[in-house]
């Protein structure tokens, strides 16, 4: 949400709330009813806390109740116990203080709810014995938003506020299933008997910061999920608020992140390592220098207020064509980057790890992905490498539920109707097989990066020698190493290669308009190539238009940035926006009909090729199940 219509949340209410929240790590107890105690949680009560809840419930009616025995949950002794030390640790500390934190931030947030939705009112009400009978329901689903309101903020704060102190460890098995919903005082004390049975089994510092994020995380997944059928909660998701002191957003059920990255074991590529390619490595390298430019207090990138920036590409080609070496290039090269401007950098890949058997955890996953990756306070690079077996085709039967979930949201996300593209970041697929991702998903693509890897006699000799390296006393012979590599020459002859369409189906329909025509020189010829080809492929379509004049712009911001601009931070990447904006704009090139037309037989040439290779593909199966049942019925014959 704009940061414009944001409330701040005042510090006098969070630090007044600090009290109850230290109650709350202190002790209590709490008796389960959605979650499953662990063998080594603590049975008998908590020692000082009364028998009788010092809280009087506002919930009308007799709740029902788990006939589990109440546990007593004491927080803090939990985390200063973790590692077997009798002080506690800095982390035990620190985490300490995050969930007091978090946990006011919530109740503030809770009150502020109540106020805007009526609740608070009818809470008076209920505890002088006269709330109408008929506003009874009201009243219950309007505890149950305040309680969704709290478990999602306090969630979210918590990670929010550990993220700098987390480091790369991982843990697996957390729970997140005692999501009550009573009231915002019985929510949160289901989620900390819950945090607490997980972190029984930290084991150190690491562990406890790493469990009580994922825990978090965890909370923050379940919440939402629970909150997409809640009746009335537009009284939290309606508003903002912002704790200024942390510098927290709080905007409905929506995932918060602080600016941080997990430290890349990647093996990064120099742009002379990808061997051929040309325009993938060409734009590629460009790509990462516009993300670069993106303006951390303005939240906004001056390359896509210009025009050309590419928030979405898709790179095909044949399997062992540098796919993954283009990744591991353009990696690096956005690590270095951001290494010199001291920005926090963020990459994430999606991989058929992220599709689960559970309903709904697939989507959830790719939620995640997403989130990460566009969050405006890093530079964020997301792949996801063969696409084709991670999102399906929509109704293809052959497609998983996961894969199906996935798919809608990478279409949602891409080009959705809250997608904003603010240029802190960019999406990759890769497919070996372009022509089996949804239509649909594909088009979403602004660009087209085909990796057909070594093409000439020297593309070959050159990745030769990079291959085997130096160790070895081969001459070269008649040969200029790497001299085919040189960007400026390769990628103008790649690109004038697109003068004329290199599909056979393409070239018919730009004989045929250029019959009419001659050579394209004006809007409506080229409008009319346009609607040449929408007729003969139907999957060509506005959005593919869209694509076409986005991958214009972006040849025409296709210039070389002095190198002195990226080698320290100072002459480029620390200036203000308004002289970024100068900065850029200076150096644009103007687009040509040439262009247009070039960048309009690069796209059609991939529609037309994945329309081919599907066609193929499917007839190749066909004659080859032909043949199967042909022979099949020579065999039945000989032994009949």
């Amino acid at each position: 949400m704009d940061a414009k219509s944001e409330m701040e949340l005042p510090e006098a209410e969070i630090r007044g709330h600090y009290p109850q929240a230290l109650s709350l790590l202190t002790g209590f107890d709490h008796a389960p009813r959605l979650g499953k105690a662990v063998a080594v949680a603590a049975a008998e009560r908590s020692p000082g806390i009364p028998s009788a809840s010092r809280f009087r419930s506002t919930t009308p009616g007799l709740a029902a109740r788990s006939t589990a025995r109440p546990s007593g949950v004491r927080l803090i002794e939990r985390i200063e116990g973790v590692g077997g030390d009798d002080l506690p640790s800095p982390a035990a500390a620190t985490v300490a203080r995050a969930l007091r934190r978090a946990l006011a931030i919530a109740l503030a947030v809770s009150d502020e709810v109540a106020a805007r939705s009526g609740a608070a009112e009818l809470k008076r009400a209920n505890l002088e014995g006269r709330l109408p009978p008929e506003r009874r329901s009201e009243f219950t689903e309007l505890l149950a938003v305040e309680a969704l309101a709290a478990l999602s903020v306090f969630a979210n704060a918590t990670a929010f506020l550990l993220a700098e102190h987390a480091g790369p460890e991982t843990v697996e098995g957390i729970t997140a299933d005692e999501v009550l919903t009573d009231n915002p005082l019985v929510a949160l004390q289901g989620a900390l008997w819950e945090l607490d049975q997980n972190l029984a089994r930290a084991s150190d510092d690491k562990t406890l910061i790493a469990t009580v994020i994922a825990f978090a995380e965890a909370l923050a997944a379940a919440v939402q999920a629970r909150a997409e059928t809640a009746p009335r909660i537009g009284a939290f998701t309606g508003a903002s608020w912002r704790v200024a002191a942390d510098d927290l957003p709080i905007a409905g059920f929506a995932p918060v992140t602080r600016a941080r990255g997990k430290p890349l074991t990647m093996a990064f590529k120099k742009p002379e390592e990808v061997i051929g390619n040309a325009i993938a490595k060409h734009q590629a390298m460009r790509l990462a220098r516009m993300i670069v430019g993106y303006d951390f207090d303005r939240r906004m990138n001056p390359f896509v207020e210009l025009g050309g920036f590419v928030f979405t590409f898709l790179g095909d080609g044949k399997p062992g064509t540098g796919k993954t070496t283009l990744i591991q290039m353009m990696a690096g090269m956005l690590n270095d980057y951001c290494n010199i401007g001291g920005y926090p950098f963020r990459y994430a890949n999606l991989s058929v790890d992220n599709i689960d058997s559970y309903q709904g955890k697939s989507g959830q996953n790719a939620k995640a992905f997403i989130t990460s990756i566009i969050d405006p306070a890093v530079i964020g690079f997301g792949t996801i490498d063969d696409i084709d077996q991670i999102a399906g085709k929509r109704g293809d039967r052959q497609s998983s539920a996961g894969q199906q979930e996935i798919t809608a949201v990478l279409m949602e996300a891409f080009a959705g109707a809250s997608t904003v593209v603010r240029g802190n970041c960019t999406f990759g697929m890769f497919s070996n097989y372009a022509e089996a991702i949804d239509d649909a998903l594909r088009q979403r693509a602004s660009a087209r990066f085909l990796i057909d890897g070594p093409k000439t006699q020297a593309d070959y000799i050159d990745i030769l020698a990079l291959l085997l390296g130096k160790r070895h006393d081969i001459p070269v012979g008649e040969h200029d190493l790497m001299k085919a590599q040189a960007m400026q020459k390769a990628v103008a002859d790649s690109y004038a290669g697109h003068s004329r369409p290199q599909e056979a189906g393409l070239e018919k329909v730009f004989n045929e308009v250029s019959g009419r025509f001659g050579e394209l020189e004006n809007l409506a010829e080229l409008g009319s190539y346009l609607y040449a080809i929408s007729q003969a492929e139907p999957r060509f379509t506005g959005r593919a238009v869209k694509n076409i004049t986005d991958a214009v712009k972006a040849r025409a911001m296709d210039f070389d940035m002095p190198d002195e601009w990226f080698t320290t931070p100072e002459p480029f990447m620390h200036q203000p926006y308004e002289t970024k904006l100068e900065m850029i704009s200076a150096l644009r090139q103007p687009i040509t009909t040439a262009m247009v037309v070039q960048e309009i037989n690069r796209y059609a040439d991939s529609e037309w090729r994945y329309s081919d290779s599907a066609d193929e593909t499917a007839i190749a199966e066909t004659v080859r199940g032909m043949e199967r049942m042909e022979e099949a019925r020579k065999r039945f014959g000989g032994q009949g």
